[in-house]
């Protein structure tokens, strides 16, 4: 039986028991993922049987902690080994070492007949396997180098910052991990991790502003009345970089955002309140453009035995005035 089928068969067995209602079947389930840790399980058998998210149902709704924990350890194995496929050099090495140890065998065989053709294929064979294999060496030393280098300009090691940043991490971490994890969806840690990164790249220090910053996600990640600015988030909708330079009002919930905009109606109405027309007349002479087109309007604005004060404004310049 193939690997393949072999994880097929592993996957039907598994989803019966994660479906089962009563919980039963744990230790079968711990043995089932015992024989998946040790087949070679390729990208290719990951992406067609998708036994990921298989083990990742079986992990949420088991109660055995032997049961998670191993399925975990599964689950972050494969997420490594597709983060960081084999380079495309490797096969071919692989293949051309085993030719040179085909041939190698081939001619202790055949050493009798010809000796001479023997030795020449075996020095031609060991030169192409030695330069193959200095090759493989010397790509995997600049992999080697490149990476560390990456996680020093990222997130270097030591100081009191670390510690700022990664309390702020956890913060992130927790606020992502509250309700239910979308499936195939990144661990909350990862998605924290790549948020903080963001925000601190943008600030490039750990100073009230990046503090704040970070409270405010936090603070609309956990709101219970906007779960769609985190589920978002989770599923990839919207990227780190975005949700690190988000508005409070881009991060609002559709329900405050409607809010918000009858609030703003609201004032604009307030704030356009309904005038006096008040009464035209050409008895009165503007004081300034000299014409006789003005409005005006009579108001108690003193006690009630005193007489009446009358506001003017000229309807040609627009000047105001007031008498009694």
């Amino acid at each position: 039986m193939s690997v393949e089928d072999e994880v097929f068969r592993i996957q039907k067995k598994i989803g019966k028991i994660s479906t089962s209602s009563d919980g039963a079947g744990q230790d079968q389930a711990l043995d089932l993922l015992k024989a998946l840790q040790t087949l070679n399980i390729n990208l290719e058998i990951l992406t067609k049987t998708r036994i990921g998210m298989t083990v990742n149902e079986l992990r949420k709704s088991s109660k055995d902690d032997e049961v998670i924990a191993l399925a975990k350890t599964l689950i972050k194995n494969w997420k490594r080994f597709l983060a960081s496929p084999a380079p495309p050099g490797t096969p071919k090495e692989s293949a051309a070492s085993k030719e040179s140890n085909n041939s190698n065998s081939g001619s202790s065989a055949t050493k009798s007949s010809s000796a001479t053709k023997s030795n020449s294929s075996s020095g031609k064979d060991k030169s192409s396997s030695s330069s193959s294999s200095t090759s493989a060496i010397s790509t995997k030393d600049k992999r080697e180098e490149k990476k560390p280098a990456a996680a020093q300009t990222t997130f270097p090691a030591g100081g009191m910052t670390d510690a700022v940043r990664l309390k702020c991490r956890e913060m992130l971490a927790n606020a992502l991990k509250i309700g239910e994890v979308p499936d195939g969806c990144a661990e909350p840690e990862e998605m924290a991790a790549e948020l903080e990164e963001a925000i601190y790249m943008e600030f490039k220090n750990t100073d009230m502003k990046y503090k704040n910053r970070i409270r405010s996600r936090v603070a609309n990640l956990k709101d219970p009345k906007n779960p769609g600015l985190r589920s978002n988030f989770m599923c990839g909708a919207v990227s780190a970089k975005q949700l690190a330079k988000m508005t409070p009002e881009e991060m609002a919930s559709d329900e405050m955002k409607k809010l918000r905009e009858k609030f703003v109606k609201e004032a604009i109405n307030d704030a356009q309140l309904a005038t006096v027309q008040g009464t035209k007349t050409d008895l009165l002479k503007c004081g300034k453009c000299k014409k006789r087109n003005c409005t005006y309007n009579q108001l108690q604005t003193r006690s009630a035995d005193e007489p009446m004060t009358t506001f003017v404004m000229c309807n040609e310049c627009g000047n105001r005035w007031k008498f009694c």
